[in-house]
């Protein structure tokens, strides 16, 4: 009887300690290839150039359905596209009809927001900065509250059409669209 007590103990004692322990963190998991294209989502803002035609060229939002709409040719999918590759699109689609040999270029006017809740000052949607880190991102939404684990952070991001969680530290990049996750520290 007293073995089991004991044995009971120790097995408690080892669950609590491993949860005071650092979060692993699975690089695999959340490292983009630097040489990737930025893929396009709802919520991206686009510098759409079209060489000659001043009525074209204007600033274009990715809707709720992944699309943008664009006088004469109408409504475009964007989602899932990287840059160049819509801007082939909206040639093709041009060239179809309306221009003899369009020239397009699409630029990335203002990215998708990104998202972060739990223990910061102020949780909620803030614009996204080009090269910001997770402690940037807190310091955004106004810092830590005094509950907070300051060490790392949970994110959620969608990556090719999954939904993936995961631990990371508080030095880690964040991405366009992605939802950050503040835990409380248990001490």
């Amino acid at each position: 009887m007293r073995r089991l007590f004991t044995a009971l103990c120790l097995a408690l004692a080892a669950v609590s300690v491993q949860g005071c322990a650092t979060p692993r963190y699975n690089a695999e998991m959340f490292d983009v290839d630097p040489s990737r294209p930025y893929i396009l989502a709802p919520g991206d803002r686009l510098r759409i150039i079209v060489f000659g035609q001043d009525s074209l060229s204007n600033s274009y939002s990715i809707d709720g359905s992944g699309q943008i709409t664009m006088p004469l040719i109408g409504a475009v999918k964007a989602e899932g596209a990287a840059t160049q590759a819509l801007a082939r699109t909206i040639e093709a689609r041009l060239r179809g009809g309306f221009l003899r040999d369009p020239k397009v270029t699409v630029e990335i006017e203002a990215y998708r927001p990104f998202f972060i809740l739990g223990e910061v000052g102020t949780a909620g949607q803030y614009p996204y900065v080009n090269g910001m880190t997770v402690q940037t991102a807190v310091a955004i939404a106004g810092g830590f509250s005094p509950r907070a684990a300051k060490s790392y952070a949970v994110i959620t991001r969608l990556i090719d059409g999954a939904q993936i969680v995961g631990k990371v530290p508080i030095t880690h990049p964040v991405r366009p669209g992605d939802t950050i996750s503040i835990r409380e520290r248990f001490f």
